[in-house]
């Protein structure tokens, strides 16, 4: 059988078979390899009619990774989908705080979900910082009223959590809502892969070498 092996090779396909789906959209390079780079971490090109980016995002996370920022994830699957090699060569760390005992613990004491505590958790350690939401509406949620409330200031918000409660509601608030540029989903769409590949296409903006 005859296909493809050559990971580089793989990509490299894929980006021009989804070219022509970005065609009819009005987008700068940037723009189009965030776009690409989404629509390939979901198989989808449909994706191309609901991504959202917020004015000045790419430019504000290109230059908070360029200054050596962390990121901070909802779930360990957007974690787990970041190029952590990449961003610790640009001086970052990304956190996830899921599994923290403490909380944990936050979470069943206020009845509230444990993502939710994990950035009440971060607090301050978001100013400056990615914020990455791939899965949880209530942590996105959660972000929003950190901004709004305890003027919590991140460099950009990354929100695409993924769902039929919540998902498209929370989403919908941050592109209406949010104080710091922001790259969502519209609808119920989305996920810890997209929200991983949308951090990874900037990096790979700023160095492509693997």
């Amino acid at each position: 059988m005859d296909f493809i092996k050559e990971p580089m090779a793989i990509e490299n396909r894929s980006m021009e078979i989804i070219a022509p789906y970005l065609e009819k959209f009005t987008l700068n390079d940037e723009e189009t390899k965030l776009y690409s780079r989404m629509i390939h971490a979901s198989g989808d090109v449909g994706y191309a009619d609901i991504i959202k980016i917020g004015e000045g995002a790419i430019t504000k996370m290109k230059t908070a990774l360029k200054n050596g920022c962390n990121i901070y994830t909802d779930v360990e699957m957007v974690r787990t989908g970041i190029n952590k090699k990449k961003l610790a060569s640009m001086g970052g760390t990304v956190f996830c705080k899921i599994a923290d005992e403490q909380v944990a613990a936050t979470a069943k004491k206020e009845g509230i979900t444990r993502s939710m505590a994990a950035m009440r958790e971060f607090g301050t350690e978001l100013n400056g910082a990615i914020v990455a939401i791939g899965n949880a509406p209530t942590a996105l949620f959660e972000v929003i009223r950190l901004m709004q409330e305890n003027h919590i200031r991140p460099a950009a918000v990354v929100g695409t959590p993924v769902g039929f409660v919540g998902a498209a509601e929370s989403k919908k608030v941050l592109a209406e809502c949010s104080p710091v540029p922001y790259v969502t989903v519209a609808g119920t769409k989305g996920g810890s892969p997209i929200a991983a590949s949308c951090v990874n296409a900037v990096m790979y903006m700023i160095d492509n070498s693997r």
